[in-house]
């Protein structure tokens, strides 16, 4: 480790379990970058099935105003989802609600009682095909035996048979994503690289919903050229010359002019209502590294080398957790049971945007001795997830400790190591035989903070994809 990276990490910002979801409504926080555009609250219909009472397998009446109260609470604490309905099935008819659930983006169903006869009826419910979290608490009756069926025939349902209403809260963050997809617009300066489902606009529309548009180079350059130079000076020094441990190669003029391209992306995202870009052409001049660190500090999206399956990957975690992906050419060392990443930009604010900032050092890019890149001092002992949606329907993924910073002069800038399940059988069955493509494609691999593997599972059932762990158990 480095002398930079050793005394100032230590000291830096205290380790931290992952943030909650709601980091995401922090992302346009600063007011001069408060009119990015922000996604609306997502409408959850709420439903209580079975009766109350107290009686054998059945909630408490007083329950019902309970659990009323706690999701009001929920709604307040998220602050991006409105619950609407409310029903109680009886009395009221199982298919009369399901004809009003379509107005909703989601469906939370809380079992209260019952025994396996009503399970077609709530089977109904489920085969609206919204979205649906079922909470069954301990002691609601046996009809939590029908419930996995739902599960096992591909319904868009995660089941939570569980006595900790906390579990409402992560369910209900993951409900959030298929909404918000539907109304994300991507950006891809240049063509989009990456897998081929990936890379077709109407591909992404049919899985997703969401938009992809295309931006040439050319228009780019020349809305960085209309910035003015003054108010990229002011950027430059307010949220890197200010903020930097460390300017070690690039002249600020460079870095200046790293920010006056932050600007001109800034303004054609407001302009085309986007939360996302990735970039084939970011190895150019001035290159995108400091652009797509703080679109990622703010819980946007920036993805290097056009990566469309690396930049739907970011838009997934950033909606459901709150957190960033670093973007990484990753390499193997056996001997540590280690994955090694490492890249040129990365995400300052890796806790999400109300975390600290990590500290950084501005560099230059290590393969070409030029531009602006960044040293981000990532934090020892971070759990950590690795993952990838690749062909839009499968991610790759696997979790991880952080256990050194690194600095060797062969690699990009942002360096780590982190400790895996098996190394070696990661190596010999990297991408899962799911994946196909140039370097890039086959390479690239998101990392975040934080342990997702069981909510991303919970993710995949709700939206239609699988789950694939790399380096996992045969």
């Amino acid at each position: 480790m480095s002398d930079f990276t050793r005394r100032q990490f230590l000291g830096a910002a205290a380790a931290g379990g992952a943030m909650l979801a709601a980091n995401f409504a922090a992302a346009s926080a600063e007011s001069k970058d408060a009119d990015f555009p922000k996604l609306p609250p997502v409408k959850i219909y709420k439903l209580f099935a079975g009766r109350t009472g107290g009686s054998y397998l059945s909630r408490p009446t007083e329950e019902l105003e309970r659990l009323n109260k706690y999701l009001a609470d929920l709604e307040q604490k998220l602050g991006n989802v409105k619950f609407v309905g409310g029903d109680l099935i009886p009395p009221a008819k199982a298919d009369e609600v399901a004809q009003k659930l379509p107005e909703a983006d989601a469906l939370l169903m809380v079992h209260l009682s019952g025994h396996g006869g009503g399970a077609p009826a709530l089977g109904k419910l489920v085969d609206v095909g919204l979205p649906t979290v079922v909470f069954a608490p301990p002691f609601s009756g046996h009809g939590w035996m029908y419930f996995p069926q739902w599960h096992k025939d591909g319904k868009k349902v995660v089941l939570l048979p569980t006595s900790d209403w906390s579990d409402i809260d992560r369910a209900v963050g993951l409900l959030r994503v298929p909404a918000w997809m539907k109304q994300t617009r991507i950006i891809a300066w240049g063509r989009p690289h990456g897998t081929t489902a990936a890379c077709s606009a109407e591909s992404i529309k049919k899985a997703f919903g969401s938009d992809l548009v295309v931006i040439p180079h050319q228009k780019i350059m020349e809305a960085m050229q209309a910035v003015d130079v003054k108010a990229a000076e002011a950027e430059a020094q307010d949220y890197w010359l200010g903020q930097a441990k460390e300017i070690v190669e690039p002249t600020k003029d460079e870095i200046i002019a790293s920010a006056r391209l932050y600007l001109a992306i800034k303004g054609l995202m407001i302009q085309e209502k986007a939360q996302a870009v990735c970039s084939v052409h970011c190895m150019g001049n001035p290159r995108g590294c400091l652009t797509f660190s703080k679109l990622n500090d703010l819980g946007l999206v920036g993805a290097c080398e056009g990566d469309i399956d690396s930049t739907l990957t970011m838009l997934l975690f950033a909606y459901a957790f709150g957190v960033p992906g670093f973007i990484t050419d990753p390499v193997f060392d056996v001997s540590k049971n280690a994955l090694i990443h490492f890249h040129c930009t990365c995400a300052t604010k890796m806790d999400g945007p109300a975390g600290q900032r990590l500290p950084f050092r501005i560099r230059s890019q290590t393969d070409s001795q030029g531009g602006v890149a960044l040293d981000v001092a990532q934090r020892v002992g971070q759990p950590v997830t690795c993952a990838k949606l690749v062909n839009l329907d499968t991610m790759l993924i696997s979790p991880g400790t952080i256990t050194e910073i690194g600095n060797s002069p062969l690699a990009c800038r942002t360096q780590f190591t982190t400790r895996v399940r098996d190394a070696r059988r990661m190596f010999l069955n990297w991408g899962g035989d799911v994946i196909q493509g140039d370097t890039m494609t086959l390479l690239h691999r998101v990392v975040f903070y934080g342990d997702h593997m069981k909510a991303m599972q919970d993710l995949a059932s709700l939206m239609g994809f699988k789950v694939i762990e790399e380096g996992g158990a045969a």
